[in-house]
């Protein structure tokens, strides 16, 4: 049986103390929140969420690698918002309440193109974050992945499983990476009292996906619109749950805001196989394309679905949209950024 997942009730020591004017009886403090990778697609969403609220001053680092500024245009210039061009692995100076560290490329395309990058943003990135953490008092949270469970030999996948990866195939420097994340994450908490969060996250899909980066979800919805064969990697018969980028903002904030350091995984648990995914995709798209299958990438997870259990006891979250109600508002976006209008 795995060991649960670290010790949880190390002894934190407090945190120092802010600047003296934020007890001053004269100044509104307002909860000011740095999110890395903020440019990003899920990233974005996350600042769009914190942003509404009038408390919460939002401040992204972001270097653009996967990341677009257009994803934030609507609040470039708002008063409660920032936006700096930075690199994780280099060390940041801000004095911020809470941390969102999000930054990291996450599709394949992206970290095979630079895995020494991947691993960096993961292993140095992170040490930084947990360094400003450190300094500042902040509480940190992390995006980890299902993908720290590997090609998973028990399913669905809880927290307490210890995962099946393969340490040094072409996805390892992300793999591995965020392993070494969540270790450097509970090292800080265990030494030093640092208040941290983790969220093993399963696949999200939503409007500002990348189009061409190599996910599943974006992959067909892209080929349908282009009139282009679906390309399902052989056999089709791996499967993979799809969470909606809302649903999935609303359980990184009800983390970030609760009691519990995690891992927590936070996905949804209804099941797709590849091939079902592109007859989905087909039906509501494009009717007349073809579904083609390819060969497949190597180390690919043959299952993935979350066991939300702890979500739901612990956050008293879960999933409330559907694919088949999620796959009409990213296929707008993309109509959108594709230039395809519908022909009605």
């Amino acid at each position: 049986m795995a060991q649960p997942n670290g010790d949880h009730n190390a002894a934190a020591k407090p945190p120092p103390t802010p600047s003296p004017l934020r007890f001053s009886k004269f100044f509104q403090s307002n909860m000011r929140i740095l999110v890395t990778g903020g440019a990003g697609f899920i990233g974005s969403h996350l600042v769009d969420k914190l942003m509404e609220n009038e408390k919460n001053e939002v401040i992204v680092a972001d270097n653009y690698f996967t990341g677009s500024k257009d994803n934030l245009k609507k609040w470039i210039g708002h008063p409660r918002f920032e936006l700096i061009r930075h690199d994780v692995t280099e060390p940041l100076l801000v004095e911020v309440d809470q941390i969102y560290h999000l930054a990291c490329p996450a599709s394949p395309i992206f970290y095979k193109y630079n895995p020494v990058k991947t691993i960096k943003t993961n292993v140095i990135g992170t040490l930084n974050m947990l360094g400003l953490a450190k300094r500042v008092g902040a509480r940190i949270l992390l995006t980890s992945t299902s993908e720290v469970y590997g090609d998973p030999l028990i399913h669905p996948q809880e927290e307490s499983y210890w995962g099946n990866v393969n340490p040094i195939g072409v996805r390892s420097c992300y793999d591995e990476g965020k392993r070494v994340a969540e270790t450097l994450m509970f090292d800080y908490h265990r030494q030093h009292g640092i208040e941290i969060r983790i969220a093993r996250i399963f696949n999200t899909y939503g409007p500002r996906m990348n189009i061409d980066d190599g996910r599943v979800v974006s992959n067909f919805i892209a080929q349908a619109l282009r009139n282009e064969p679906l390309t399902v990697q052989a056999p089709g018969t791996q499967t993979r749950s799809f969470c909606y980028v809302s649903d999935m903002v609303d359980g990184l904030m009800k983390l970030m805001n609760g009691e519990n350091t995690g891992p927590i995984n936070i996905g949804n648990p209804g099941e797709f196989t590849m091939i079902e995914l592109a007859e989905n995709v087909k039906e509501l798209i494009n009717p007349k394309v073809e579904i083609k299958m390819v060969e497949n990438t190597p180390d690919d997870p043959r299952q993935r679905k979350p066991n939300i259990t702890k979500a739901r006891e612990l956050l008293k979250w879960e999933p409330k949209i559907k694919l088949k109600d999620g796959l009409p508002l990213m296929e707008e976006d993309f109509r959108l950024r594709l230039g395809v209008p519908r022909n009605n």
